[in-house]
């Protein structure tokens, strides 16, 4: 009789059963790393949303700060149905966009259109970030047929989605306008 290896999933899906042991490990690796960066922002976004000057901004920031924090309660539930616990990799590349996005606040002049320009580009290397992940991550799930998993991770692409044009919205209608005039 064949005993489990540790490598092998805590679960069997049509496609899970016979992937490689090694893409699972990737894919779990993968969720420990964007847990993290969702907690990160969890962190960073109020610092964002206190130096965004336009009302706007600052109320899109809020939405997608509260988005965010369900986005972490997702992600514990996909841990839930991976059968693995709830561990966070730091992500590196969230914690350089989100350094940048630092930097922005510190070289611009408070209450400027200029600095809440720098926020939106700076938020929107974050959601370009996350809709890579996210979209790499559900057609994975899919990929070894979890289902359920594809289906939470896909509610969370549409919503980073609507963030980052949402942001291009905001810049559009009248901040980069406001920032290109500003002496």
């Amino acid at each position: 009789m064949k005993t489990k290896s540790s490598t092998e999933p805590k679960f069997s899906t049509k496609t899970s059963a016979q992937a490689d042991p090694a893409l699972m490990e990737l894919f779990i690796d993968c969720i420990k790393d964007i847990y993290w960066a969702e907690n990160h922002l969890v962190k960073a976004l109020p610092k964002m949303q206190k130096a965004a000057s336009s009302g706007q901004l600052s109320a899109a920031i809020g939405e997608h700060l509260e988005e965010t924090k369900e986005h972490v309660v997702r992600l514990e539930k996909i841990f839930e149905l991976l059968g693995e616990n709830v561990q966070a990799k730091k992500c590196d590349a969230m914690e350089g966009l989100s350094k940048e996005g630092e930097g922005i606040i510190e070289t611009t002049e408070e209450g400027t259109a200029t600095r809440d320009v720098g926020i939106i580009l700076a938020s929107q290397k974050v959601e370009h970030y996350e809709i890579a992940t996210y979209g790499g991550l559900a057609q994975l799930a899919k990929t070894l047929g979890l289902e359920d998993v594809a289906e939470i991770l896909e509610q969370t692409l549409s919503e980073e989605k609507a963030a980052d044009s949402k942001l291009s919205t905001i810049a559009e209608s009248d901040i980069n306008y406001t920032a290109a005039k500003e002496a």
